[in-house]
């Protein structure tokens, strides 16, 4: 069964700077596409940044670019979301999907087929 599961969500002031981890299990599948995605309250969930296994093929949503960093361990199946200088308007739930399409292009959400869901870990940016 595949599974992801994120961690490292917390309360940060802003100005500060957090990392979020992806875990993904349950295949064996060396090319694979991870993403992550946010949604605040009453807000469409946002997709923000992906990153291929197979090569350091990235994708930054224009809200994050230059502030936020994917990264990835193969070894272990981890993606990280490096965040630095958050703002109030960051706090959300940040989710990771995984799209397991060989030869998946990081892009927009649009352009990818996310097929599997973490549960989530949460970002509260005090002003």
């Amino acid at each position: 069964e595949v599974q992801l599961v994120e961690s490292g969500g917390a309360l940060v002031q802003a100005g500060g700077s957090l990392r979020l981890s992806c875990t993904a299990s349950g295949f064996h599948f060396t090319d694979y596409t991870i993403g992550w995605f946010r949604q605040a309250p009453g807000k469409e969930r946002e997709g923000i940044s992906c990153i291929n296994s197979s090569d350091r093929s990235t994708w930054y949503s224009d809200s994050v670019k230059g502030r936020f960093t994917i990264s990835k361990d193969n070894a272990e199946k981890k993606v990280y979301l490096q965040m630095n200088g958050l703002k109030p308007e960051d706090t959300a739930v940040y989710y990771c999907a995984l799209d397991l399409r060989f030869g998946a292009v990081p892009g927009p959400p649009a352009t990818l087929r996310y097929d599997y869901w973490g549960q989530g870990t949460q970002v509260t940016v005090s002003s």
